[in-house]
């Protein structure tokens, strides 16, 4: 999943992106409130981590302005203030879960995890995806076609995430950038092309039907999945 953080605290900001990061997501921060609802606004992201307090718009009223655009993304709200009154205003304010600083990080995770299976309507939303014969397993990143264990490299696992999760839809080669890249990568014109050639090669050995079919001049989906029957 990819996740953005708002925390103008340059300490917390890099303590829960490199967390994040090691659990799997991909990342990106911002550092004030206008920087994080414009790239919160770009509709990229699974879900957004915001801190209360934050410099030129405060975190209440970034996800006010989120919710007045109609944007459904979950959002956790951290904050010193963690009255129950404090609590309330940020519930109120549109967030999906408020937790109070200090905070562990796997308390972070867990909430995080929670909202995106909460949001997920997608069967298997528990941390696991099947369509037909293929199946990932989101959290241990383990791959298996026809019950075959399938060795993937991580962002190949992101790529392919993100194709299921748009079954039976053309997915464009910007949208799987921005599931396995963030903001800092500077890539070349064919980097998608290369892993995707790669994650191919990978899922059709020793099978007749490739999966992963081209959209000339877009992009690609998961072929096939109107012959195979999903969960």
């Amino acid at each position: 999943m990819r996740i953005l953080v708002i925390e103008d605290d340059a300490r917390a900001a890099s303590y829960l992106a490199r967390g994040l990061s090691e659990s799997g997501h991909v990342v990106d921060a911002a550092e004030n409130g206008h920087d994080g609802l414009a790239m919160a606004l770009e509709g990229i992201y699974d879900a957004l981590v915001v801190d209360r307090h934050l410099p030129g718009m405060d975190g209440l009223e970034l996800v006010r302005t989120l919710r007045r655009r109609q944007q459904t993304i979950p959002v956790l709200m951290l904050s010193a203030l963690a009255s129950t009154q404090q609590r309330v205003e940020g519930l109120q304010a549109g967030c999906d879960d408020y937790l109070g600083k200090p905070y562990a990080f796997i308390e972070v995770l867990v909430r995080l995890e929670a909202l995106l299976r909460t949001r997920d309507q997608a069967p298997a939303a528990a941390g696991s995806l099947r369509v037909g014969e293929l199946y990932l397993d989101c959290a241990a990143r383990q791959v298996t076609r026809q019950g075959k264990t399938i060795a993937l490299a991580y962002r190949e696992t992101l790529i392919l995430e993100k194709l299921m999760r748009h079954r039976g839809e053309v997915v464009t080669r910007l949208m799987l950038l921005e599931s396995a890249w963030d903001y800092e990568f500077d890539p070349n014109d064919n980097v998608i092309d290369k892993h995707i050639y790669r994650l191919r090669r990978k899922l059709d050995e020793g099978f007749e039907q490739s999966l992963i079919l081209t959209v000339p001049g877009v992009g690609y989906r998961l072929g096939a999945v109107d012959d195979m029957p999903q969960d």
